[in-house]
């Protein structure tokens, strides 16, 4: 009996075309509503992948700080080497800078850190070296210092410190020369960020031999690792995570990501309105063959059952279509640069797509939903035909 009427009322009826045309109307709503929502899923999670491995390099997955400068030591350094012998670890001074090449000056932050430590570490670093170690006075810049500079070979470096010169006191200036640069894909820190040699930025600060500001760690799981690493430093100092850095900014791609995942939602629950109204256009135009059923000895259940089951079809053959035309377009965006990024501001000219298992079983889920729930109330107002007065009237 089921079977029967759901293959009945799912033909195309002449008599009645606008049936029809509702139900094909809720099954590409329902299908276009679902692609788009896998789609955008998968641009978001690409942009958040994409931004956690750029700042995961940046940031370092772990970084060990002092209260006070200068208060780590080589003796930290090769005691936490011995305690975590998986763990890579380059110490580092850093200090505020100003750099200046001919009339243009840019702000930023140089690192002094032995380079061979810091390709094991940093592969954008390991990348701009090029087989070649700097030494002395020579410093590598982000390529957008690099830009907004002129592209000189030779900075110069003004440091927050000043020295004393006879009855006044002048910033700290160094010239260093340019020997390579590096480039991250993040804007920020190609504008901020150099590196020169430790010992050459130690003589300039007026460091001690062996004394560090803090010390940067490579770690496949810095979460767990990160734990067991403040467990034994001592007071005064602590390690920090780089999402702990970030917090605020992978927050907000958070809250945005349930922002766009919830209004996308309503694109599929504004769909299935037609499965609705489509369903009660068709209990309404055949109450007296449903009446004539229940009269003859259908019972409610199979009515009811047969209707939600049509919903079903209608709304689940969209949630199949959608499915496809979802992971086909991610698939496409995804391999061909049909979208063109500026990289610059992106950190990639061609869009990230990434779609997570749990963000697809949560949009097919949610879709589930609530075709299930726009069939079950015109399916349980078709078992509540009145049998008497439809046929009496009808």
């Amino acid at each position: 009996m089921v079977k029967y009427l759901l293959l009945k009322y799912l033909r195309f009826d002449k008599t009645q075309p606008f049936i029809s045309l509702s139900a094909l109307l809720a099954f590409l709503g329902v299908s276009i509503g679902l692609m788009v929502l896998i789609v955008a899923m998968a641009i978001m999670n690409g942009f958040d992948k994409e931004f956690e491995r750029k700042l995961f390099t940046m940031n370092y997955p772990i970084t060990i700080m002092s209260h006070s400068k200068a208060n780590i030591t080589n003796l930290d350094v090769e005691e936490l080497k011995l305690r975590f012998p998986e763990l890579k670890f380059s110490p580092y001074i850093n200090a505020q800078t100003i750099v200046k090449s001919g009339n243009s000056m840019e702000g930023g932050l140089v690192f002094g850190v032995d380079f061979e430590d810091e390709r094991q570490i940093n592969s954008v670093i390991n990348e701009a070296l090029k087989g070649q170690i700097p030494s002395g006075f020579e410093i590598i810049i982000g390529k957008g210092m690099k830009n907004e500079l002129g592209g000189d070979e030779k900075v110069t470096l003004i440091f927050m410190q000043n020295d004393p010169s006879g009855f006044s006191v002048v910033p700290k200036m160094k010239r260093f020369s340019v020997v390579g640069d590096f480039s991250s894909g993040l804007i920020a820190y190609d504008k901020a960020y150099s590196y020169t040699d430790v010992n050459a930025l130690r003589k300039v600060l007026g460091y001690d031999y062996g004394t560090y500001d803090g010390i940067h760690i490579y770690s496949q799981n810095p979460r767990a690792d990160i734990k067991r690493i403040n467990e034994t430093l001592p007071i005064g100092k602590r390690a920090i995570g780089w999402w702990e850095q970030n917090g605020n900014f992978f927050s907000a791609l958070a809250l945005e990501k349930r922002a766009l995942f919830i209004v996308l939602m309503l694109i599929i629950l504004v769909a299935s309105l037609n499965i609705i109204s489509s369903l009660l256009m068709t209990v309404m135009n055949r109450r007296q063959e449903i009446a004539l059923l229940l009269a003859l000895g259908a019972s409610k259940s199979e009515i009811k059952k047969s209707f939600f089951a049509q919903g079903l079809v209608v709304g689940g053959s969209g949630i199949v279509f959608g499915l496809v035309l979802g992971l086909f377009g991610v698939w496409l965006l995804g391999s061909f640069d049909i979208v063109n990024l500026p990289a610059d501001v992106y950190g990639s000219s061609k869009l990230p797509m990434e779609l997570s298992l749990i963000d697809l079983v949560m949009i097919v889920v949610g879709a589930i939903f609530i075709v299930a729930f726009s069939s079950y109330y015109p399916a349980k107002k078709a078992s509540n035909v009145d049998i008497l007065t439809t046929l009496r009237n009808e």
